[in-house]
């Protein structure tokens, strides 16, 4: 199999720390890919015709892209245990699209930094989507840190590389402040050796 992979996109991250977490990193050969959100990278859109990162591809079948739908594939082979059945699996994937929403919104205002001339950049916007983030944040920590603190699920490893990218990209937000269950919970987490082997660069 090889994976589509940058260091700095929280949903590849994911799925390297589940590669990590189940034992499976050594079956992946990692490709570094570069991608733009403005014109597709030339010959990728064959492995996801959306042009994100991150894709799978396997030796078996088309591309799987998205990083649910590869988390999931990659539990399933490894039967790991990652999606429990019953009650407790509508919890956890609560927790994961809970944890993408982050990132989307917080990958939504790098690129408006990043992409958009200056003379169009809308801090309104920025901050709506800091606002979704925020939420969510807050709703993790009031919420859901019971389940956090429970036995290990996608849920917990997509939250914490969510976190991990606000700490990357928007540190100046500081979204601890006021969620002291929250970032304790992750100061503990974040010491897995499946975050560390996958922790962005400085």
């Amino acid at each position: 199999m090889k994976l589509h992979y940058s260091d700095a996109s929280p949903f590849a991250r994911k799925v390297a720390a589940v590669l990590h977490e189940t034992g499976q990193f050594d079956d992946v050969e990692i490709i570094n890919t570069a991608l733009s959100p403005l014109a597709p990278t030339e010959g990728y859109r064959v492995k996801n015709p959306l042009s994100k990162l991150p894709a799978l591809e396997r030796a078996d079948g088309p591309s799987l892209y998205d990083s649910r739908v590869i988390c999931a594939y990659l539990d399933d082979r490894a039967n790991a245990g990652l999606y429990p059945a019953g009650d407790t699996r509508w919890n956890v994937l609560v927790l994961e699209a809970t944890a993408d929403g982050i990132m989307d919104a917080a990958v939504l205002m790098v690129y408006e930094g990043r992409w958009r001339p200056e003379d169009k950049h809308c801090p309104e916007w920025v901050d709506g989507q800091w606002s979704k983030v925020n939420g969510a944040v807050k709703a993790l920590n009031d919420r859901w840190i019971s389940q956090l603190n429970g036995p290990l699920t996608i849920g917990q490893i997509a939250v914490a590389c969510a976190l991990g990218y606000l700490d990357f990209r928007h540190a100046d937000r500081n979204w601890r402040n006021g969620n002291d269950a929250l970032a304790a919970w992750y100061a503990g987490f974040e010491t897995r050796d499946c975050m560390v082997a996958t922790r962005p660069p400085e």
